[in-house]
């Protein structure tokens, strides 16, 4: 049986160091690929939440350096993923600022957390569901998609 670590009883440095521990383990485990903890639990819950359901494909994850696209379907659907515990994307880094009428992927995964980083909901949008409610982020002048009730509306609850 595991030991249980009560984080109350640690010292400030104890506490410190124990972060960089955590973030190895997950690697070790293969939950994350990076350091950047929050979208990769992001990816790592979406395609978890694909595989245990059987009426949707299953996803890939792709390379850490694929532009756009985090995950692949067993059907070659491309998908991006993004993870927040705010009321906003980040921004797509990669897509440009003029509409060039490409579609750089078919789905987007939103992974919302609460303020406590516990999962709040999944949610797929169509990339032209996307287009549709993606704004220009000042002062990066990138896109991203403000999460509100109309999005959450259209989008397909995948829990």
């Amino acid at each position: 049986m595991a030991q249980k670590i009560s984080t109350a009883d640690l010292s400030d440095i104890e506490l410190i160091e124990l972060y960089p521990k955590l973030l190895q383990e997950l690697k070790t485990r293969g939950i994350i690929r990076t350091n950047n903890l929050i979208g990769e639990l992001g990816e790592y819950l979406a395609a978890n939440a694909y595989l245990k359901n059987p009426k949707l494909p299953n996803l890939q994850l792709n390379i850490k350096s694929t532009k756009n696209i985090d995950a692949t379907s067993n059907k070659g659907e491309r998908y991006a993923i993004k993870a927040t515990s705010g009321n906003g994307t980040g921004v797509f880094a990669s897509l440009p600022t003029e509409d060039d009428g490409k579609v750089y992927f078919e789905y987007l995964i939103l992974v919302l957390f609460n303020k406590d980083y516990s999962l709040q909901a999944i949610y797929e949008l169509t990339w032209d569901q996307f287009v549709q409610y993606r704004r220009m982020k000042p002062p990066e002048n990138k896109w991203n998609l403000p999460i509100t009730l109309a999005v959450k509306q259209i989008a397909k609850k995948i829990n």
